[in-house]
């Protein structure tokens, strides 16, 4: 049985980074500062604002400092970026970004073919940028990706996993991301890993980041709420997905996820409506359906007109209960 209670989760946006990566057409900068000036009056924990990848290798992020240094930061939000390398991190540093957000796989095969490194090099690299960040007191998290499974490899071991946040742990980091990269995760599975992962590093905050390739991203998301996560990575109309595994599919959608857990009686502090108007700006940004199904539908006690010709369905329904009473 899920419970039912008041409990406080926090919702991070990530539509905005690894959403729009993803994207054949570029999205403008005006229009991105906008986007994320809206989402932050919606009571989001944290926005993914950017990359400060190389404009060469993500083209559709190339005007990173633009953006971070244009939006408008409300208070209580906490504005990060996906930080590649010791680079990227000076740039990100210039444009007061609040938190540092570092990548690698817990796959070797999948980290060779999405970052061109081995585990072992990454793990160099990620401490090199942490000390940097943690430096001038600027927290790190660590989105560690293929945690439920490589489309390359297959299953990943969990021991290798909980190893690798250890290693996280040990640079001194405040968080870690368990990461659905490909959508294979399953409820038992992430049940298990995540309360491993919790019990096994209390001092870290741990943030859930499902996709839904196989239509199993709600519910992963309340296998991870039933293990203790309190904060979970969503993309709005639930874009996104990986380059590596043919045919995944986006991110759980935020709109979808909120609706699920505030009808369940959860605090995602994250209007509804205002997530809907979004998404739909969001799909016209873009120029195509975006595969999320609340902003579609609405929410689930939305009300719609009866039918044309409801009146007279009525008044001969009416009228055939009149003439069987004579």
């Amino acid at each position: 049985m899920f419970e039912v209670n008041n409990r406080k989760l926090l919702i991070n946006e990530v539509a905005t980074r690894d959403g729009l990566q993803n994207e054949a057409s570029f999205v403008e900068t005006d229009d991105k500062v906008a986007l994320v000036d809206r989402l932050s009056a919606l009571g989001y924990a944290k926005i993914e604002v950017t990359s400060f990848t190389s404009a060469a290798a993500i083209p559709a992020l190339k005007d990173a400092e633009a953006v971070m240094q244009r939006i408008e930061r409300a208070p209580g939000v906490v504005y990060t970026a996906l930080i590649p390398n010791v680079r990227g991190g000076e740039r990100a540093l210039e444009c007061r970004v609040d938190e540092f957000n570092l990548v690698m796989s817990a796959s070797e095969t999948h980290n060779l073919a999405n970052l061109g490194m081995t585990r072992a090099q990454s793990l160099r690299q990620l401490a090199d940028v942490s000390a940097l960040a943690l430096g001038v007191n600027v927290p790190v998290n660590i989105s560690l990706s293929c945690v439920f499974g490589c489309p390359m490899e297959g299953e990943v071991p969990e021991d290798t996993v909980l190893e690798l946040v250890g290693r996280f742990a040990a640079m001194g980091v405040t968080g870690v991301t368990l990461c659905d990269t490909t959508g294979m995760a399953y409820p038992t599975q992430v049940q298990r890993v995540c309360a491993r992962v919790a019990q096994a590093y209390p001092e870290l905050n741990v943030t859930g980041h499902f996709h839904n390739t196989r239509g199993m991203g709600l519910v992963n998301t309340l296998a991870a709420v039933q293990a203790g996560i309190s904060q979970f990575d969503m993309s709005l109309g639930g874009i996104g997905g990986c380059p590596y595994a043919p045919g995944a599919s986006g991110n759980v959608a935020t709109e979808d996820v909120v609706h699920m857990l505030q009808w369940m009686g959860y605090d995602t502090g994250v209007e509804l409506p205002g997530l809907i108007l979004a998404a739909r700006e969001l799909e016209r940004l873009v120029g195509h359906e975006l595969p999320a199904q609340v902003s579609r539908s609405g929410d689930r006690l939305i009300h719609h007109a009866p039918p044309q010709g409801f009146h007279e369905i009525r008044e001969r329904a009416l009228a055939r209960d009149a003439a069987a009473a004579k």
